[in-house]
C-alpha cells in the first residue's frame, strides 16, 4: 500500500492543480499552446454577443429595406452602412484556416458573409440593386435550418 502512495499524491496534486488553475484563466492560457496560432476560438458569451449583434444590424436591414424610395440616397447610403456591419461582425465569427471551436461557424459564416459582400456590391451600383439585401436575413435563416437538421 505504501508504494503507492507516492503515485496517490501525485495524481490528487496534478487534479487539484488543474482544478484551480481553471479558476484562473488557465484554460484560455492551454488554448494557446494546444490550438495552432490561427485557430478561431470564441467563448460562448462572445459568441452570443455576435449573434445578437447581427440579428439587430438584420433587423435594423429589413426596415430601411421596407421605407419607401422618397430618400432613395439616404436609404442606398444606409443600407450600404448596414451591411458593412453586417460584413464586419460576419467577418470576426468566420473560422480560419485552422477552423473554429465551433463547427457551424466553420460550415456557413464563410457563405454568409460571402452572401453579404455580393449584397453590398450590388446595392452600391447605380441604381442600387437591394435584391441581395433582402437575401442576407433568408442567408442567415437558412443557415440556422441546415444546423438545426443536422443536430
Amino acid at each position: 500500500m505504501n508504494a503507492y502512495r507516492p503515485l496517490l499524491l501525485l495524481v490528487s496534486l496534478i487534479c487539484s492543480v488543474i482544478l484551480l488553475s481553471s479558476c484562473n484563466g488557465f484554460a484560455g492560457a492551454m488554448r494557446k499552446v494546444t490550438y495552432p496560432p490561427d485557430f478561431l476560438y470564441i467563448s460562448e458569451v462572445q459568441l452570443r454577443s455576435k449573434i445578437y449583434q447581427l440579428a439587430a444590424q438584420l433587423s435594423v436591414l429589413e426596415t430601411t429595406l421596407a421605407g419607401d424610395d422618397s430618400g432613395a440616397v439616404n436609404q442606398q447610403q444606409k443600407t450600404l452602412d448596414i451591411l458593412g456591419e453586417i460584413e464586419r461582425i460576419g467577418g470576426e465569427l468566420k473560422a480560419t484556416e485552422s477552423g473554429s471551436n465551433h463547427p457551424f461557424l466553420e460550415d456557413y459564416m464563410g457563405d454568409f458573409v460571402s452572401t453579404v459582400t455580393r449584397a453590398r456590391i450590388a446595392a452600391s451600383l447605380t441604381p442600387p440593386r437591394y435584391y441581395l439585401s433582402g437575401r442576407v436575413s433568408g442567408a442567415c435563416t437558412n443557415s440556422h435550418e441546415v444546423n438545426r437538421r443536422n443536430d
